[in-house]
């Protein structure tokens, strides 16, 4: 249906008023900015709190240390998690700092967050030798130098029977459902789910239910839940051994992780 409403009623292609512009924009817990594309490149990041970002494919959940790069015509929808001040930051084409095609994860810098605040701040049609003029070119220059972190978010299968286990893996973070249990319920063998599971998503089951209680665990410790409550909550048996897991799966503590670097 997409398919058809697009060919019938095709985007037209609207140039942004310059080539980088940015803006932050103040959301509130649970509020989205729901399924959209456009031309234009955008990164994202968090000043204040964690945004969810979503792809048909994956997602990601990222404190204000990380920022995701969505190049054109990527679906997407944004999920706020707590109070937070969303930054956008929006490239044309011709102007992208790196040749990536798909969605990629960046260490967002103090630096490089300091700019693209400052280029929101003259809005969507600054004047020439104005801040955000002089802070375009030098963003441009910090996130082409800027390499890509091996954090590929959270994958999501397509098919249709996975699909409906990852749902509810995320309703249930904690759940120890097995693929045998699952395989019993679509009268499929465990067997065979688990080779679909790590075709679709590149990760065995065991893997993709770490990362995606990886990024639970970041939306709680954003809400101030304790570590001890969130490792009780996710199935640990202590805080110790979810702290670890954590490590394994970003390299980081979650304190760590969740700062702002």
């Amino acid at each position: 249906m997409k398919e058809f409403l697009l060919k019938r009623y095709p985007l037209t292609p609207r140039p942004l008023t310059r080539d980088v512009l940015a803006s932050v924009m103040h959301y509130r817990h649970g509020e989205r900015v729901i399924w959209h594309q456009h031309r234009h490149g955008q990164l994202v990041f968090a000043v204040r709190g964690v945004v969810r970002v979503l792809t048909p494919v994956r997602t990601w959940t990222l404190p204000p240390s990380r920022a995701v790069w969505l190049p054109s015509d990527i679906d997407h929808e944004l999920h706020a998690v707590g109070e937070t001040d969303l930054c956008s930051v929006y490239i044309e084409p011709e102007a992208f700092p790196w040749p990536w095609r798909e969605p990629a994860v960046i260490a967002a810098s103090p630096l490089m967050r300091e700019l693209a605040v400052t280029l929101s701040a003259d809005g969507d049609d600054y004047a020439p030798g104005s801040r955000a003029a002089l802070s375009a070119p030098l963003l441009l220059k910090v996130l082409g130098d800027t390499p890509a972190v091996p954090e590929s978010g959270v994958p999501l299968p397509r098919d249709g029977r996975l699909l409906k286990i990852c749902e509810h893996m995320m309703n249930d973070p904690a759940s120890e459902l097995t693929l045998d249990f699952w395989g019993e319920h679509f009268g499929a063998s465990g067997r065979t789910l688990a080779r679909a599971f790590k075709l679709e998503t590149g990760l065995t089951f065991g893997v993709w239910r770490q990362q995606l209680r990886v990024a639970e665990a970041i939306t709680r410790l954003a809400l101030g839940q304790p570590v001890a409550r969130i490792s009780t909550e996710l199935g640990y048996s202590s805080a110790s051994a979810f702290i670890a897991m954590f490590r394994q799966v970003t390299g980081e503590s979650p304190q760590r992780y969740l700062a702002s670097k």
